[in-house]
């Protein structure tokens, strides 16, 4: 009688543990008002001390979901936001100045007499303070992404940012590693006139599972070609990206791939707790190290203003750029691979950078009513000359406001706009929307829609009677709406909804109405045949 292996069901059983503990804590984390990923932290500390997950199978999924991040933030990345002085002097001036005083404050609590500090040299915590100059990419696409603001001024400046850093990280650890891209390298800038083709491609796999595909195969392809010739793997994930970013179709190919890298960026959190079991000293020092991300903040803050960003901006690039990074984890292993730095540090930068995630959490669930409650303070700090593109939205004289310039929201646009003439004006943060509303003759503003400098000049001028949000995402109407409550607005709100419950929330927050775009949609369309094509009465009789 042959006998059934049932070691498949021991494996089985093991990886829905971490699955269970993951989406429990995660659940927990979001019930008191912080991201799951803060919960996915925990969950993999707790991980590491049963030893009940697939290491080798949860780094898999770790770097898979890295790369798949690198490529969305390519497919959403603008090379003129790079060129930006905001972005690329700021980072650079921003990384120098941490580095040396990181360096010197680390360098200066040797003088505590824990043994894990008193053996640092100068060189070793330059390099520290090296790894813990970053800001974590996967914690702010993230924020960005939940809060709907990946296309907003102050998000674009800090994914900028953050690409800037990203590739400073890249040339680190080729230097570091003596890994030297090879001659076949330089057959990379052919990709350029491959574009032609990809974009091709993309206009033929259609809206299904071929769109999905493609998309892997563009990440993971590019990563294997950066790979081939000697250069790090997540930066081809990430050129392929920015390669096709002008095609129409690459945002729906992010929006359709966001379920994916949302999953194997699981694997990536509950890894960072797996990587070292902590101690009591490892926490006392990651703990002492965490408030140090109050000096970047206050550094980021008064470096953005001074080139020429309005306060909010500022404030809110800020508090995005609030937190270590997991390049830090990957810096420091390289310190230790080379012995500069002891094994210690790996426990201590995943301690201080689970700490910082929380802290930014909390701090970016209130950013916009950190700066609406706090607006005098912050823009002392503000340059009287501002930049084009973040000047202080103006609607004019109109009556009705549009927020949100995609399909809906076009939508509602033009059925005001035929009804009401010029008085109707829309709003949208996304630069490029703005400007193929505009070629097409749509009167429709660059613009932030949960700003309060904003909705206080709306106050002032008290002709605005009318709000729609076509908002994607209910947390951002929200934010409008709570922007609209502190400044007593009287005039009408009508706002968009996906589902039951967010019809709640947006009525008790003060929208006047809400229309459900699923339930409705039915009533709409049947609407719209009985007007062009009039359908007979049945006689009855």
């Amino acid at each position: 009688m042959e006998v059934v292996d049932f070691s498949w069901v021991a494996i089985a059983l093991g990886d829905v543990a971490w699955i269970a503990l993951a989406f429990g804590m995660g659940f927990l984390s979001r019930s008191v008002g912080l991201p799951p990923l803060v919960g996915f932290l925990a969950a993999g500390f707790l991980l590491g001390t049963q030893g009940i997950a697939n290491d080798e199978l949860l780094q898999k999924l770790a770097d898979l979901g890295i790369t798949l991040l690198l490529f969305t933030i390519g497919l959403k990345l603008h090379l003129r936001t790079l060129a930006r002085p905001q972005v690329w002097a700021v980072t650079g001036i921003h990384t120098s100045v941490v580095v040396g005083v990181f360096g010197l404050g680390i360098y200066a609590l040797t003088l505590t007499g824990i043994p894990l500090l008193s053996n640092l040299t100068l060189q070793s915590a330059l390099l520290i303070a090296f790894a813990l100059s970053f800001s974590s990419t996967v914690f702010v696409v993230k924020a960005l992404e939940e809060k709907g603001e990946m296309t907003s001024m102050h998000g674009r400046i800090a994914i900028g940012v953050l690409i800037v850093q990203d590739i400073a990280a890249v040339i680190f650890l080729a230097v570091s590693v003596g890994k030297v891209p090879s001659l076949w390298a330089l057959a990379l800038f052919l990709l350029i006139p491959l574009r032609r083709l990809l974009y091709q491609l993309l206009q033929r796999v259609g809206h299904g599972e071929l769109l999905v595909l493609y998309g892997f195969l563009l990440a993971l392809g590019g990563a294997e070609i950066f790979e081939l010739v000697g250069m790090k793997g997540d930066l081809g994930a990430l050129v392929l990206g920015v390669l096709i970013a002008a095609h129409p179709k690459a945002d729906e190919m992010a929006k359709t791939m966001l379920g994916f890298k949302d999953l194997f960026l699981l694997g990536f959190f509950l890894s960072i707790g797996l990587s070292a079991q902590p101690t009591i000293e490892t926490f006392l020092v990651g703990a002492l190290i965490t408030p140090f991300i109050f000096f970047k903040s206050a550094l980021f803050f008064a470096l953005l203003s001074r080139f020429r960003l309005r306060a909010r901006t500022s404030l809110l690039t800020t508090l995005s750029l609030t937190n270590y990074s997991e390049f830090g984890l990957i810096v420091a292993t390289v310190g230790v691979a080379n012995g500069w730095i002891d094994g210690e540090w790996l426990i201590i930068i995943a301690i201080a950078l689970s700490l910082s995630f929380a802290i930014a959490a909390g701090l970016n669930s209130v950013a916009h009513r950190l700066y609406a409650r706090h607006q005098t303070i912050w823009k002392r700090w503000q340059s009287d000359e501002r930049l084009t593109d973040d000047r202080l939205l103006d609607v004019e004289g109109a009556t009705i406001v549009v927020v949100g310039m995609g399909g809906v929201g076009t939508g509602a646009y033009d059925a005001m706009r035929s009804q009401y003439g010029a008085t109707v004006v829309g709003v949208d943060t996304d630069p490029i929307t703005v400007s193929n509303h505009r070629t097409l003759g749509r009167n429709v503003l660059l613009g932030d829609p949960s700003d309060a400098d904003f909705w206080d000049r709306v106050q002032a001028s008290h002709k605005l009677e009318l709000v729609m949000l076509a908002l994607p995402k209910s947390n951002i109407a929200l934010a409008v709406l709570d922007r609209l409550r502190e400044i007593s607005f009287t005039g009408r709100v009508a706002a968009t909804a996906r589902y039951p419950d967010e019809e709640a929330l947006l009525q008790k927050a003060g929208a006047t109405t809400v229309f459900n775009l699923y339930t409705e949609a039915g009533a709409g369309f049947a609407a719209h045949v009985d007007t062009h094509v009039p359908i007979r009465p049945v006689d009855q009789s």
